[in-house]
């Protein structure tokens, strides 16, 4: 009954996020000081409602190069830590605020501007590592000790007020935004000052090991500082709101680093790829990317030019351009044979240049050559639909669903290609789940029925359609009822 209501709760608090734009976001701490206010497993399911309510609130990046990325390094750094067995979830969150939050489950969430902000890998480790020292370190549960004596009605009065906010505009939703900013403050993130310092020692430690460069930190956690100085408190990040950082924190983390032995700590090709191709999925038009990187053409190393290049055909493809991004690519293709994100970028130009027959040929030898990777094997899908042919496509999505975890694009991309292969039952059942893992479970539910309607006597997929329908229509009553 108690972790039913911590769900709940849970649940509640998490609709009371204020949607995307708003850069005063605060997220809810979750957990407990002692370990025996929930168990793992209650952890865990807290984790995943944290996540999916999330996709409801802010724009999580499905890009699974993105993804692959943050989660590679972050797997790299909680490997490191004092709880190397505890799950850890990563994902970028496409927002220019620079921030960064850890959730219940390990689930640690990275803004794109912070990514953008940061000016070598390292210096986004030490963000990285910053959050897992809190959820190793349990800071995130005493706030959450606080948070789940608050009385039910006060959080539907919450949701209420988020409602009205997020809906009615005008004055009386910028005060209803307001009261929910307000009613939720002692339940915000807000570590303390020797919480803070624990979090940037075991920080530091879990860099070292990982083989980052500690100094990284108070590196940038000055240059964020510094960023702010002249701007006014409106435009302090929200990472320095939730984590702030004084001169005698700087100073001491910059002492603490001097401790560990100096060296050069390069960035992996993979880190500069990232961030140039969030700088084109970013950017309010293609237009500012492709100025960006004209700017900055022809400086730095010539694996640096190269990813300038690489940005520039991705500017270009989001131009409706890829025939100028071609040569580009076909050239880094070619020079970087061992790097996939080149080979699926050529692939994806051919696609669009509706040279179908090259870009499948392209997407098959690069499957070969990086079996499993996620999204090469996911664009590839998208070629097939393109050309029609959606068997093909199944038989892939369905091996792809074996060996990784499904998203809401997953699902999606399973939705379309039931529904061109003429199964509307199945269609509908994934275009659920992917209601579901978005955070619209009303929605989903809908989508459930309608998959019951088509299914007709189909007794396995029935079986399928009622345990799920009813798992979601249970948890919409425990939210509804408050207990």
């Amino acid at each position: 009954m108690k972790s039913r209501k911590l769900l709940t709760l849970f649940l509640i608090l998490a609709q009371a996020i204020p949607a995307q734009g708003d850069s005063n976001i605060q997220l809810p701490d979750i957990g407990d000081s002692s370990g025996t206010l929930m168990t793992p497993q209650q952890e865990s399911e807290l984790g995943e409602a944290f996540y999916r309510n999330l996709h409801s609130q802010l724009e999580i990046n499905q890009d699974p190069e993105v993804l692959d990325y943050i989660q590679s390094i972050g797997q790299k750094l909680a490997t490191q830590s004092d709880a190397p067995g505890h799950p850890f979830h990563f994902f970028v969150v496409n927002d220019p605020v620079i921030n960064a939050f850890a959730g219940p489950g390990g689930y640690i969430g990275v803004n794109s501007g912070l990514i953008l902000l940061s000016e070598g890998e390292s210096e986004l480790a030490s963000v990285l590592a910053h959050e897992i020292a809190h959820i190793t370190q349990r800071h995130l549960y005493q706030t959450f000790e606080a948070a789940s004596r608050m009385s039910i009605p006060t959080a539907l009065a919450m949701l209420g007020a988020a409602l009205l906010g997020a809906r009615g505009g005008g004055q009386m939703g910028a005060a209803a935004m307001a009261a929910v900013q307000a009613a939720s403050t002692q339940y915000q993130i807000n570590f303390t000052r020797d919480n803070e310092a624990e979090a940037d020692r075991v920080g530091m430690q879990i860099l070292s090991k990982s083989e980052f460069d500690p100094r990284a930190m108070p590196a940038f956690f000055e240059r964020m500082q510094q960023s702010t100085r002249f701007s006014g408190s409106s435009r302090i990040p929200e990472f320095l709101m939730t984590h702030p950082v004084t001169v005698s924190r700087i100073s001491d983390t910059r002492g603490r680093a001097e401790q560990f032995p100096y060296r050069q700590y390069p960035d992996s090709l993979s880190y500069q790829i990232i961030r140039a191709k969030l700088r084109v999925e970013t950017s309010p038009n293609p237009r500012e990317a492709l100025d960006y990187f004209k700017a900055v053409s022809g400086q730095g190393t010539r694996l640096q030019q190269d990813v300038t290049q690489y940005g520039m055909a991705l500017g270009l493809m989001k131009s409706g351009r890829p025939q100028e991004a071609l040569p580009i690519l076909q050239r880094l293709a070619h020079s970087y044979p061992d790097q996939p994100q080149f080979a699926n970028a050529l692939a994806q130009a051919e696609l669009d240049n509706k040279n179908y027959t090259r870009a499948l040929e392209l997407y098959d030898a690069a499957l070969q050559r990086f079996p499993g990777n996620r999204a090469i094997t996911l664009n590839y899908v998208r070629a097939l639909l393109t050309v029609r042919k959606p068997a093909q496509a199944n038989r892939l999505l369905n091996l792809y669903s074996r060996y990784h975890p499904p998203t809401p694009e997953v699902y999606d991309l399973m939705a379309e290609t039931y529904s061109k292969l003429g199964n509307e039952a199945e269609s509908h059942r994934y275009v659920a789940e992917a209601y579901y893992l978005a955070g619209q479970t009303r929605a989903a539910i809908q989508q459930l029925r309608l998959a019951k309607k088509a299914a007709g006597s189909n007794f396995y997929l029935n079986s399928v359609i009622d345990e799920r329908l009813k798992t979601w229509l249970d948890e919409e009553d425990t939210k509804a009822k408050g207990k």
